[in-house]
């Protein structure tokens, strides 16, 4: 997102004043580092001379004050400073205001809201307020004032929005509504702040009402307790085309887990063998003196990646809607579970099973309009193409070890010996393949169906011992989920003349067909959070689908520690 872009989101607007200060040149002069005022008196009247002066220079520089100082919001700033006559908002009589010592310890402690205190302009803040305490000259200079107080400014408006819509842009699944969000949004957000003289409080209005987000915070504030310091480490880029690279990033990072002594010096095979197998020993990995995808993600697993992947998660709580229903279901990818929610009650969970990393579970929101007791699987050509056609011709009993049969398009079945299979390609495919329901099907004895563009649905599975593993992405795409049955039976729970609690598992046992509708339809969603708080404490999921990484290279690699 470019500058011009970023501001205009922001809302903000070059006025009339502002312009007629640019069509005069008159920003083209860099304000004064020094203003001493030796008489207290004239002091405010300096700094609103200063605060002119300086935010004139700003929008001529495209927002830029030095070589370190950049306001992110430079229209905005400059709007609420001429509404507000160029007086300081911050400072008075030559002392922070309550509201400015407020401000600036949310930025120290903003990590704990998923921030990056850098972002705010903490270095130079305090830097200045550090020369301010400590320096009876630089006490008195009005244009150390005027600027700390710019970027208080700036700091306040980057926060806000941070808070409100998160850094991550919007995709196909985003369903926060930035239309209501108009240009006067920030600024009334400020002024409802100095009214209430609450820093905190405003805040805490902007961030979403997710109980998720919620718990996910109080697991930060743990996690952030826990740690002494936040250290920077060589993150490892892998898989990488680039060998030397990769192998340079990989001894700069094991001279700083102390496995080499040096990060420069020239290695042979068998001393990077040792090394790997010295650190693969050390953190309990499959020792194979290589590097490998687990190694590499033991490497970054520091505890600033860490920081990082519950940044990017409470920003996806950042593109839900202000409030969820009354009822949903929550499918959670990387935690391989789902949940029942009515009336912020947790009615039921399981564990679920989601699509392998190339057959991803796509994410999506929909509502579950109803559901089939012993369906019909027809596997979708995707499938054929891929994995079964090869199969087939080479072995046509593949089809009757799989259970599945060939059906033409008028749905009548097809003996496929009567079938020339080496002629069947992508190209020319005139059948379609279903398997037989019962047990043995792959979607088990009950499917649930909601609308969406993938063909992807929760179902039961004929392989249920594969609940048990710990890694379950495994399937095409679809949910299996474990506990099938108690969500049928929440589905249908008001309607208990038609479906008292025996009616379902009689259809099962008797193996009896049904499409079972005309319950309240469920909402569903189905995302992808790497991060939680589970009793109090934070609880990290593997990045199956490398979503974490994407976004880390895109909005949170070069974020400074301090």
């Amino acid at each position: 997102m470019n500058k011009s872009t970023y501001a205009g989101m922001m809302g903000g607007c070059v006025s009339i004043g502002l312009l007629f200060l640019l069509a005069c040149n008159m920003a083209t002069v860099k304000p004064p580092e020094t203003d001493i005022v030796e008489q207290p008196e004239k002091f405010e009247v300096r700094v609103s001379d200063n605060l002119k002066k300086t935010l004139a220079f700003i929008m001529d520089n495209k927002g830029r004050l030095n070589d370190t100082v950049l306001l992110a919001n430079d229209s905005l700033v400059y709007s609420l400073y001429e509404k507000e006559n160029f007086q300081s908002l911050w400072c008075a009589q030559e002392n922070w205001s309550p509201l400015g010592d407020s401000l600036y310890a949310f930025i120290e402690r903003s990590r704990e809201y998923g921030l990056f205190p850098s972002d705010y302009h903490l270095r130079a803040l305090t830097g200045i307020r550090t020369m301010i305490a400590s320096d009876s000259i630089a006490h008195k200079n009005a244009a150390l004032w005027s600027r700390a107080d710019l970027m208080l400014t700036d700091a306040f408006f980057l926060a806000a929005r941070h808070l409100k819509l998160g850094r991550l842009d919007k995709d196909s699944i985003t369903m926060r509504n930035d239309s209501l969000l108009g240009p006067d949004f920030y600024t009334q957000v400020f002024h409802l702040m100095r009214h209430t003289s609450n820093v905190t409080a405003a805040f805490h209005d902007l961030e979403p009402k997710h109980a998720r987000y919620d718990s996910l915070k109080a697991g930060l504030k743990f996690f952030l307790d826990s740690i002494q310091t936040f250290r920077r480490y060589t993150y490892v880029n892998y898989p990488n085309k680039d060998s030397a690279t990769l192998y340079n990033a990989l001894q700069r990072r094991f001279f700083e887990e102390d496995i080499l002594p040096s990060a420069t010096q020239p290695m042979d095979t068998a001393a990077w063998r040792q090394a790997f197998l010295r650190y693969q020993q050390a953190k309990g990995l499959k020792p194979t003196g290589k590097v490998n995808e687990n190694t590499v993600n033991s490497l970054n697993n520091t505890d600033w990646e860490k920081f990082k992947r519950v940044a990017m998660n409470l920003d996806r709580y950042k593109m839900l809607p202000d409030t969820l229903p009354l009822t949903y279901i929550w499918v959670n990818i990387p935690a391989y579970n789902m949940q029942v929610m009515n009336m912020d009650t947790l009615i039921m969970e399981s564990r679920v099973i989601v699509g392998l990393p190339k057959t991803r579970t796509p994410l999506l929101t929909s509502n579950v309009s109803n559901f089939i007791i012993y369906p019909q699987w027809t596997v979708p050509y995707s499938i054929i193409f891929k994995e079964m056609l090869p199969k087939i011709q080479k072995n046509v009993e593949y089809l009757n070890k799989e259970n599945l049969m060939v059906v033409d398009k008028n749905d009548s079945i097809i003996d496929p010996y009567t079938i020339d299979w080496s002629k069947l390609s992508k190209r020319y495919f005139p059948y379609l393949l279903k398997q037989r329901q019962g047990d043995d099907n792959s979607l088990g004895v009950l499917k649930f169906n909601f609308a969406n563009k993938y063909s992807v649905y929760l179902h039961d599975t004929n392989a249920r011992w594969l609940f048990a593993r710990s890694n379950r992405a495994l399937s095409h795409g679809c949910v299996r989920v474990k506990e099938f049955l108690k969500l049928a039976d929440f589905l249908v729970r008001a309607d208990t003349v038609k479906y008292h609690p025996d009616t379902l598992r009689n259809w099962i046992a008797r193996q009896e067909k049904h499409i079972v509708s005309g319950f309240h339809r469920v909402p569903i969603f189905i995302r992808y959070f790497s991060c939680e708080g589970k009793n109090g404490k934070l609880k990290i999921y593997d990045d199956i689908y490398a979503e974490d990484k994407i976004l880390r290279e895109r909005y949170f690699a070069d974020k400074s520690i301090l």
